[in-house]
């Protein structure tokens, strides 16, 4: 079903549109903590090692399928906005052709760099084969991960958040039964783990692409509508290429900060895998919030509606909030029961490593949910550069910091640069929003 987020209560709005995003990306998330989970409870320490090693390196792949989900969804967003329905089409057609070139590209660079990634990031000897298997596999399922997050991208600028969450519903429950039949009963160890999440995406990505085009044939437009448009393809590079190189300069700065965790054993390295699924699990939430906050500010954006970006903002604050009180109380209250929760008799060093991480962390999620509803609407507006200025403010200091901190006091030093990192890109994104267009009601389109 469309939703037309341009009129309601913008708190309402909100809460109905954003809170179907939130339990998506938690089945979304469970692809990943099903893949640890299974990894560490039925095969190894070892194995919990190489799918969190590998983790990292999938992030630059998933920054490339992020950025083309928010380039398509926001500007498809503002031609919802404006209903201007054949323009709409073809911004869906144009990213779905672009995308799969570049997913070309990637699978190709993926194959062919993924043993030299590995070496690069100090891959301990006893974990590396699995970690280059789990990649492997993965890099074949790329098309799915591409097409997939299109897809809901497309459904969430339609402001419809029940559709992908129904599908994900779904296949990450089935992906928890799969993981556990394919290592339990087929011994498949850590490639059972991956082919399990190629299986579950894959049919999950197909069902939602059906749906997408069903949903795209009950809009009516009056001409002849364009499969590819270059104009429009600039205007979708514009929020994807900026998305990309955050995302990816991320993944980026993990990869280096990986490469420093693993100098200190898979002891670390495993403790740090099963509570960075855990901080990942709570960052990815807030972010996919953030893009609900994107869609409702460039639908808002498309109609004109400058001042309900300013209600945007605030019902955003206080939702993330509200989402923020238990989660905290969870992590702080239980993190040695989280982390073992991974990890059957886990090693003194890695239930050490998960829960001072945590510990860390934890009370910081209330400063960076609030960068990422600022950033939300930075990107749903266009203003993609106070947004990059911001984003890479945050990963510069925490990969600078990591290195330094390490230095002075060991790997809890790096666990310390991520909230000095968040909360200095906290308030340059809170001052970009309050110094954006509507401050003065200028038009933006």
């Amino acid at each position: 079903m469309n939703r037309d987020l341009t009129v309601g209560k913008p708190e309402l709005v909100l809460w109905k549109f954003c809170l179907p995003l939130f339990g998506s990306i938690v089945f979304q998330q469970l692809y990943n903590i099903a893949d640890s989970l299974v990894a560490g409870k039925f095969v190894g320490e070892n194995a919990l090692a190489a799918v969190g090693n590998s983790y990292e390196i999938t992030l630059i792949f998933i920054a490339f399928a992020f950025g083309c989900n928010i380039g398509c969804s926001v500007i498809v967003s503002q031609l919802f906005g404006a209903k201007r329905y054949g323009d709409l089409k073809t911004a869906v057609y144009t990213t779905l052709i672009s995308s799969a070139v570049i997913c070309g590209f990637l699978m190709v660079f993926g194959f062919v760099f993924c043993d030299g990634f590995l070496g690069l990031i100090n891959t301990p000897d006893n974990i590396f084969n699995d970690s280059k298997l789990y990649l492997d596999i993965y890099i074949w399922g790329l098309p799915f991960l591409f097409f997939y997050n299109i897809a809901t991208g497309i459904f969430s600028a339609l402001g419809d958040s029940r559709t992908p969450f129904i599908f994900l519903a779904c296949s990450s429950t089935a992906n928890i039964f799969m993981d556990i039949w394919f290592v339990k009963s087929f011994n498949m160890g850590v490639s059972g783990v991956a082919w399990a999440t190629f299986i579950c995406q894959g049919i999950s990505c197909v069902f939602a692409i059906v749906v997408v085009f069903k949903r795209l044939a009950e809009v009516n437009t009056d001409d002849k509508v364009k499969v590819f448009s270059k104009d429009i393809l600039k205007k979708i590079a514009i929020i994807a290429v900026p998305s990309i190189l955050q995302q990816s300069f991320i993944s980026v700065g993990n990869i280096i900060i990986q490469s420093i965790i693993n100098s200190y054993g898979s002891g670390v390295i495993a403790g740090y895998s099963a509570s960075v699924k855990l901080n990942n699990l709570v960052i990815t939430s807030f972010t996919t919030l953030g893009n609900g906050v994107s869609n409702y500010t460039a639908q808002n954006v498309g109609a004109g509606k400058l001042k309900r970006i300013k209600d945007g903002f605030k019902a955003g604050v206080k939702m993330v909030w509200i989402i923020c009180i238990p989660i905290v109380f969870l992590y702080m209250l239980f993190a040695k029961k989280l982390i073992v929760f991974f990890v059957n008799s886990p090693s003194e060093t890695a239930l050490h490593t998960g829960m001072m991480f945590l510990h860390i962390l934890v009370p910081f999620y209330f400063v960076i949910s609030v960068k990422l509803v600022a950033d939300g609407i930075l990107r749903g507006a266009g203003l993609m550069n106070n947004f990059m200025i911001s984003t890479f403010t945050d990963l510069i200091m925490r990969v600078i910091l990591a290195k330094a901190f390490s230095n002075l006091i060991g790997a809890t030093g790096i666990w310390l640069a991520w909230p000095i990192g968040w909360s200095i890109a906290m308030v340059m994104s809170v001052i970009f929003y309050h110094n954006g267009p509507w401050k003065e009601k200028k038009d933006i389109l």
